[in-house]
């Protein structure tokens, strides 16, 4: 077999791996040899030290060998609780040591066993000391010394029936099978000038690492084989990174852009405000782009509220005076509306026609619709992922703008492209992205940040309290209605409960209409409602009609009523720090002063309390970002996993940011020297987005 043959090798043929545990190794992403050894440990434990039991003191883990001299299960006077308890001797002293609720140990445990504990040691209750719910292995006599004790010992995640300690076994055994020459994907040249370690020695180090490794090193997989292998795969990643880069850049437009005084006078004529610094200079940036003979690809980030979309706008204008069609994608129908509503009122004084394309434009209708798209006769196309879909064609589609990106997908706004004149493409975010991320996600595209907000405007002042201090909300919220503002009151809404959330979003609109604030009228806003009635109630809150909206989070992304002056957060502590930033940026659209409460329910886990102090201490959306970051990780960083976020074997986002820059740098130099064929460039494609599961779309 030749190395890459050895390292595809599926696990089933491993040792002591049955079609059972194939399954459960194939669900968490581990299929060949290669899979699992790039999956590394979640810890690493020093059991070189193996301690007598009579030199035990209480409070202290400790690594303890012995042979159990009985052991057995016991019940309890609470119904159903059963204790299972062992005696273990080392030669020095006799241990008691029991577990938990965990009557299955009696099928695992027997008398004259060898067996190593790893746990806390805790004083009993008549004197003496005692393990509880300690990790246990039963050492046997062929491998047992060697990978489970009497050394720095890995610990793996457990993978359904596939426990910490058959991982170990399954990992050594894979390790024992590399051949002396490992495939490595990084160059010569590279390794070199980073002195890194070859491929194998950092593979059997990171996983059964020599004795004089610095234990407190390996827990923050900061040692040398460590480092290589995170190295590795972010320069793989970034490699990809720049073959897209080039492969956009080999495309050229048919129809570049021509910008003149026509053309500025009709932008000047649609702009209902002075535009800020950010914003002008984010737009020459666009402008300059979009006149250059390569496709834009650019990621327009700024705060919530900083006119993005005023931004946007200003290029979409510039593309239709140039006799281009225009593709505007939002993630949600609301959204899409709001933007159709907003677009198609600032362009009416001009020549051009605006359209909404949805899920829900009815059948007859989209028949025409798609009809004039692909005559022309449109120009600025409006809709949510249903604008991917292969019924709608463009005649001369020249630029796409994607707003909120993340929820598409990294790849999907590849699938819109395919339907123009290689368009540029502009993607916008509210989410501000912290810097290992935007590297990640974002790392194809050129970057335009907006600052600074409107004129104006002024920051929101956010409160925490706790659900008995509501009353004192709802009395400074009656002094805002008095004052002739309006309010927002959101509701969590969780997959698992969702029938429950809509219950209780549906009673609250009940009760604030008539117990709290029967004098003012309360609206109630659901992802279940209806498009139509969705609309209804969006278009009367922004029309005053209504004084408080009642809703779950539909409204948290794109939606605004400058009038709006109170964001009710319900039951804070259920969102995560990314969905409370965005939900805040619902008010403070105007030049009233706006207000953000979070009501919480007590006691507080230690990671929602950050949350909450995050949300009272700033309303830098970039600072917010950072520490969502930091206390969720990246997976979830978004509110749920994406189809666009990469899956990454070793790299922690947070935790690799300087592997993550140097990867980088280390990638530009090598794919500027080498300047690699476009056949080559498309078969690495191919393959890095298999390998990092970004082949999904929508």
């Amino acid at each position: 077999m030749t190395p890459d043959e050895v390292l595809a090798t599926p696990l089933r043929f491993l040792k002591g791996v049955g079609p059972r545990r194939a399954a459960d190794l194939q669900h968490a992403g581990l299929a060949t040899l290669e899979d699992l050894l790039y999956r590394f440990p979640i810890r690493y434990e020093d059991r070189s030290h193996l301690q007598p039991i009579a030199a035990l003191k209480p409070g202290q883990t400790a690594s303890i060998a012995g042979r159990i001299l009985s052991c057995g299960l016991r019940s309890t006077r609470r119904p159903g609780f059963k204790i299972f308890e062992a005696a273990v001797d080392d030669g020095s002293a006799t241990l008691r040591v029991i577990w938990l609720n965990q009557p299955f140990l009696r099928d695992v445990f027997v008398r004259g066993q060898h067996v190593v504990l790893f746990g806390s040691v805790e004083m009993r209750g008549h004197g003496g000391l005692q393990l509880t719910n300690p990790q246990y292995e039963i050492v046997d006599e062929e491998d047992g010394e060697t990978i489970h004790t009497g050394r720095i010992v890995p610990v793996y995640e457990k993978t359904g029936a596939v426990t910490p300690k058959m991982q170990r076994r399954l990992v050594h055994e894979a390790l024992q099978k590399l051949p002396a020459e490992v495939p490595d994907h990084v160059p010569d040249e590279v390794r070199a000038r980073l002195r890194l370690p070859s491929k194998k020695a950092a593979l059997l180090a990171a996983h059964f690492p020599p004795d004089d490794a610095s234990i407190e090193a390996l827990n923050r997989f900061a040692t040398p084989a460590q480092q290589r292998l995170i190295f590795e795969e972010a320069f793989l990643f970034q490699v990809g990174v720049f073959a897209r880069r080039e492969s956009a850049a080999a495309e050229r437009k048919p129809v570049v852009v021509r910008v003149d005084d026509r053309i500025r006078e009709s932008a000047r004529a649609v702009l209902p405000f002075k535009l800020t610094n950010g914003q002008k200079q984010a737009l020459k940036a666009i402008v300059d782009d979009m006149q250059r003979p390569h496709p834009m690809n650019r990621l327009l980030q700024g705060d919530v509220g900083a006119g993005k979309t005023i931004v946007a706008l200003l290029a979409a204008l510039v593309a239709m005076e140039n006799g281009l069609q225009v593709a505007f994608m939002a993630p949600t129908e609301i959204l899409a509306e709001q933007h159709f509503f907003n677009i198609a009122r600032l362009l009416q004084p001009s020549r051009f026609r605006v359209t909404l394309l949805t899920g829900s434009t009815p059948s007859a209708a989209r028949r025409t619709l798609l009809a004039e798209i692909e005559s022309g006769a449109c120009h600025l196309v409006v809709g949510t992922h249903a604008l991917v879909q292969g019924s709608v064609q463009f005649k001369r589609l020249g630029l796409i703008v994607i707003d909120e990106q993340h929820r598409f997908g990294v790849l999907q706004r590849a699938t819109l492209r395919t339907k123009g004149l290689a368009p540029d493409a502009l993607v916008m975010t509210a989410t501000p992205i912290p810097r290992t991320l935007a590297l990640t996600l974002y790392g194809d595209l050129d970057v335009s940040v907006i600052r600074e907000l409107p004129a104006g405007r002024l920051a929101i002042k956010t409160t925490a309290k706790p659900e008995s201090r509501r009353e004192d909300v709802y009395q400074f919220v009656r002094a805002q209605l008095d004052a002739g503002r309006q309010v927002y009151v959101i509701y969590p809404l969780v997959e698992e409960s969702e029938k429950v959330d809509l219950k209780a979003a549906t009673e609250m609109a009940d009760h604030l209409a008539q117990e709290v604030f029967p004098e003012f009228r309360v609206g109630l806003l659901h992802g279940r409602m209806k498009a139509d009635a969705k609309d209804r109630v969006m278009k009367a809150f922004a029309g005053g009609e209504l004084h408080v909206l009642v809703s779950t989070t539909v409204v948290e992304v794109g939606v605004d009523v400058a009038n709006a002056s109170v964001m009710i957060v319900e039951h804070a502590e259920r969102f995560g720090l990314s969905q409370l930033h965005q939900l805040r940026g619902r008010v403070g659209r105007d030049r009233h002063q706006s207000y953000c409460f979070l009501l919480y329910q007590s006691p507080l886990s230690d990671e929602a309390r950050e949350r909450l102090k995050a949300m009272t201490d700033t309303t830098d959306g970039f600072e917010i970002a950072e520490r969502d970051l930091r206390l969720r990780g990246p997976g979830d960083f978004f509110g749920t996993r994406q189809a666009g976020v990469p899956t990454f074997r070793t790299i922690d986002l947070v935790r690799d940011r300087e592997i993550l820059d140097l990867a980088q740098q280390e990638a530009g130099r090598w794919f500027a020297a080498e300047a690699p064929p476009p056949a080559a460039i498309e078969t690495l494609l191919a393959n890095w987005a298999q390998r990092f599961k970004l082949v999904e779309v929508g």
